[in-house]
């Protein structure tokens, strides 16, 4: 709803929307609501439902934060979203990210981390008609290639697209490639 306000105080009729991740999931949602808005869907490293047992694997991240904190969960997550070379490679960057992770509020925490959960796209995003590119990185340990995979077979007439050697963030580890991707998708849908 806030998303949709925005676009009527900006004047934006339609937008192309590229979602990263939960944004990707939201997009989702936002192109079931309101098809008319936007011309296009990019969704990258994203998901229509994350698993049958992912409830139980959220609460259990939620109960580390609430009793340790966010930094209780930095060196796991870190893993799951960035490739080994970025490990080995970008030591400065990834320490800015862990930064960036431990510095998160709880409670925004919490509430995603449950919406993640609970949130399943797979009946409705196969109606889905936007043009739509669905975007992995082949090392994303959050999610993985094979789920965005099949995020992109539900939506009839969608291209899927690999970046090799990239984990949950190919905008961080490889952005050339992946604004390539995007503006070439774009453009073909302005």
């Amino acid at each position: 709803d806030d998303l949709v306000a925005l676009l009527d105080a900006l004047d934006v009729e339609r937008a192309h929307w590229v979602g990263l991740s939960m944004g990707g999931m939201i997009g989702q949602n936002l192109a079931l609501r309101c098809p008319e808005r936007f011309a296009s869907l990019a969704l990258c490293d994203t998901m229509s439902v994350i698993a049958p047992d992912a409830q139980s694997m959220w609460d259990e991240r939620v109960s580390l934060a609430q009793e340790q904190g966010m930094a209780s969960l930095c060196d796991a997550t870190m893993e799951r979203w960035f490739s080994q070379d970025f490990h080995l490679n970008r030591a400065t960057e990834l320490a800015g990210y862990r930064n960036m992770m431990t510095r998160t509020p709880l409670d925004g925490y919490v509430g995603c981390s449950r919406a993640i959960a609970v949130n399943d796209y797979t009946e409705s995003s196969s109606r889905l008609t936007l043009p739509t590119m669905a975007i992995a990185g082949t090392e994303d340990g959050s999610t993985p290639p094979e789920l965005v995979r099949a995020t992109a077979r539900l939506i009839a007439g969608s291209r899927f697209e690999l970046i090799e050697g990239t984990g949950h963030l190919p905008c961080v580890e490889k952005p050339a490639e992946y604004a390539g991707l995007l503006t070439e998708f774009i453009n073909h849908h302005f």
